[in-house]
């Protein structure tokens, strides 16, 4: 069949259009001539070239068999059969046509699915799969390309190489391999007998993929493949947040240890009811001694829960939106070793999902025994306030500034005793801006009885997989970087949709929301710019930046002459340069960090396109400067006014530089300082109510206290509305005059 000959099949299907296109299949949109027109999906086979007539008679075989199962079975999330019919020598199957992208289309258009979208819809195709192994098929051939999204269910296609699981024709004689390699479990690779563990391990891969972005095992050539999943760990996921437990049980390389059917689904049952924060959560584990944290001036590290000590990546690959997926390479630092047994995998995931549920809070006494109630004058109460941050790797200076800035609050409100009987502490807790590891920094303050709030995460990404566990253990978190909408808006705020996700999630800076239009009203009306080249590294903050700038700029009048999207990593801006030079851009709009920003910039410079490069508040740091010698003129965005602006900021800045920290407050440490405050002035509320001392479950009333204050801070008034935003939503443009970034004007944003 070819598109130019859309041909009747069997005298009743009318091709229309070719819509996919497998290894071993070839799929059409069709109409049913006899059943009034009704859409109906026609497949007919592609046999490998060179195929033997033996293997053609057992693939001819495999594919008839395809369309005899599924009619056996009756499933909303199983494609329906309607007809089997033979064309030109072949069969051909006629299904039910889905309407809908198919989950590999979503990806490539979305990237990495949020965690919740992609526990459903784990849980649908583990539905449809308990139906398709009771009848004794295993479908072999899981991937994104066979699961469809349609509009009210998820329906599993595709069983062109599922046979019965009793059967005994095999290809393995031929060397034939059936299935996708990246989706491949072990045994299948082997050529083993295909069992329902077999599918297991392929749904594990599927939502690894959907919720990473890529694939749990990346290799050069086949081969290179079937090796590192027949020998190595899959990589680390850093994305996946409380679906990554539930990912290790599904990718055990052991059939006889991998979860089953049911143990996958009670699995992704507790993701969801986490997520929903609506079910009791079982119970948390003992926590243990942690090891040893890069220490502030603040005192020890906090206890732990048991649980996964996820891989390192490279911090540059870090957007303050997304984690890009992580090479394929050795691990890189502790990794933990799956049980031995299924039941001790499950039960270890069941914990980790469990982290942060059902903590009660206890006073410490000066001794460090624990009290009930408020303690003696003589005895204070140490109050900790945890900051995740970057405190190595490429984000370092943030992270560092954010520390330094938390650390300079704590010291003033135990100068002051704005708290009577309270000392505060700070526990820093390097996060490297991997979500992965704020997940188990998470676990590790919510274990400590003493935290009552988190300054921090730096990135976005991390906040996705810090956050919930913290919102749930009652420990309030104030952001002094977090940009991303979703985070206090719900998911469909771009909808028009808003609900708050986490009661006990605060930020001192404004969403990505303001930054994209601001910037365009700048570079239309202040810098008189009407051509602009638009570039993003993919991550959700700079598809946000970019997204917003370009709806504004046009609607200005101007117009967006290109756009292109980079890779977290990348350092050659050679083709793109040429590409923007050759658009006539008058300037460059830059959605991401200054580790992509500041190669582009220079390079764009050393191409002849002498324009200005222009990016949010990721590239508005020192080192932009310090590794671009061409950033002159360049610009950025901050959400927030300069300390330098206000009485505060610059009370704050000169006690900053009093107190003799080696690293710079840096942009963000003005907003740390007043996270770190409304911390503090939401302890010194629930302290007040209770009549001068801190009650047994001050963690629990924590997030209504911190949502009530108000104070002049370092940025200016601070105060949060009903979503845990800041109301004071500022912005200021810089520029790159004379080697530094300076202040070009400060204004609202009013949308």
């Amino acid at each position: 069949m070819t598109e130019e000959n859309t041909e009747l099949v069997a005298g009743r299907y009318r091709l229309v259009e070719r819509i996919g296109q497998g290894g071993m299949g070839r799929v059409w949109r069709g109409v049913d001539q006899q059943l009034f027109g009704r859409e109906v999906a026609v497949k007919e086979i592609l046999l490998p070239p060179g195929t033997e007539e033996a293997d053609r008679a057992a693939l001819l075989r495999r594919f008839t068999g395809e369309a005899r199962a599924a009619v056996t079975i009756s499933h909303p999330g199983i494609i329906t059969v309607h007809d089997v019919v033979e064309h030109r020598g072949a069969p051909v199957i006629v299904m039910e046509f889905v309407r809908g992208p198919s989950l590999a289309a979503e990806i490539r258009d979305r990237g990495p699915l949020p965690v919740r979208r992609v526990a459903e819809i784990g849980a649908a195709v583990l539905d449809a799969l308990a139906e398709a192994h009771a009848a004794q098929i295993v479908h072999r051939d899981i991937k994104p390309d066979n699961v469809l999204l349609a509009k009210d269910r998820v329906v599993l296609t595709d069983f062109g190489i599922a046979h019965l699981a009793d059967s005994t024709t095999r290809l393995s004689h031929s060397g034939l391999v059936i299935g996708t390699p990246q989706y491949m479990p072990p045994e299948q690779l082997e050529g083993r007998r295909p069992t329902p563990a077999n599918d297991l391990w392929a749904l594990g891969a599927t939502l690894y993929h959907a919720v990473e972005g890529c694939p749990p095992f990346g290799a050069e050539g086949l081969h290179a493949l079937a090796v590192a999943v027949l020998t190595r760990p899959h990589r680390p996921p850093v994305l996946a947040g409380l679906l990554g437990p539930v990912l290790d049980a599904l990718l055990v390389k052991d059939p006889a240890e991998r979860a089953s059917a049911v143990e996958a689904a009670g699995l992704l049952a507790a993701v969801l009811r986490e997520e929903a924060h609506g079910a009791t959560a079982p119970p948390v584990p003992t926590p243990v001694p942690a090891p040893a944290e890069q220490a502030t001036p603040a005192g020890p590290s906090a206890p732990t829960v048991a649980a996964p000590t996820p891989t390192a990546v490279d911090p540059a690959a870090s957007g303050r939106g997304s984690v890009p997926p992580v090479p394929e390479g050795p691990p890189t630092g502790p990794r933990r070793r799956l049980p031995g047994r299924r039941s001790v995998v499950v039960s270890a995931a069941l914990a980790v999902l469990a982290a942060g549920g059902g903590l009660t809070w206890t006073l410490s006494r000066g001794d460090g025994e624990p009290g009930r109630g408020g303690p003696a004058a003589a005895e204070p109460v140490k109050v900790v306030i945890g900051v995740n941050a970057p405190l190595t790797g490429d984000m370092a200076s943030f992270g560092q500034g954010i520390r330094n800035s938390a650390d300079l609050a704590v010291r003033t409100a135990n100068e002051r005793r704005l708290v009577p009987g309270v000392t505060f502490e700070v526990r820093a807790l390097d996060d490297g801006s991997l979500p992965a590891k704020g997940l188990e920094n998470a676990s590790r303050f919510a274990g400590a009885a003493d935290v009552l709030g988190v300054v921090g995460p730096f990135t976005s990404s991390v906040a996705r997989s810090l956050v919930p566990p913290l919102d749930r253990a009652g420990v309030v978190t104030v952001s002094p970087s977090n940009t991303d909408p979703v985070l206090t808006l719900g998911q469909d705020w771009a909808q028009g949709t808003r609900s708050r996700p986490h009661r006990g999630y605060f930020r001192t800076t404004p969403t990505d929301t303001a930054q994209g239009p601001f910037a365009a009203r700048h570079l239309y009306r202040d810098a008189g710019k009407r051509k602009v080249f638009a570039v993003d590294d993919g991550s959700v903050h700079g598809t946000t930046l970019t997204a917003g700038f370009r709806r504004e700029f046009t609607g200005l009048g101007g117009t967006v002459v290109g756009t292109a999207a980079v890779a977290a990593g990348d350092k050659d801006f050679t083709a793109l340069a040429a590409q923007v030079k050759a658009s006539g851009a008058e300037a460059v709009y830059f959605g991401g960090d200054y580790t992509a920003a500041a190669p582009l910039s220079r390079r764009l410079k050393e191409s002849g396109a002498q324009i200005p490069l222009m990016g949010g508040d990721g590239i508005l740091d020192t080192q932009f400067v310090k590794d671009n010698d061409r950033a002159e003129g360049d610009l950025a965005t901050w959400l927030g006014v300069p300390a330098e602006e206000t009485a505060a900021g610059r009370a704050f800045l000169a006690r900053y530089a009093a107190a003799g920290f080696r690293e710079d407050a840096g942009f963000y440490g003005a907003a740390a300082h007043d996270a770190a405050w409304a911390v503090i002035e939401g302890v010194r509320a629930v302290a007040a109510a209770n009549g001068g001392t801190l009650p047994a479950d001050a963690r629990s009333k924590m997030p209504d206290a911190v949502g009530r204050v108000s104070f002049e801070g370092a940025t200016g008034p601070v105060a949060f509305d009903a979503y845990g935003d800041i109301v004071n939503r500022q912005v200021t443009v810089y520029t790159v005059r004379a080697g530094a970034w300076e202040n070009v004007k400060s204004g609202a944003y009013e949308p």
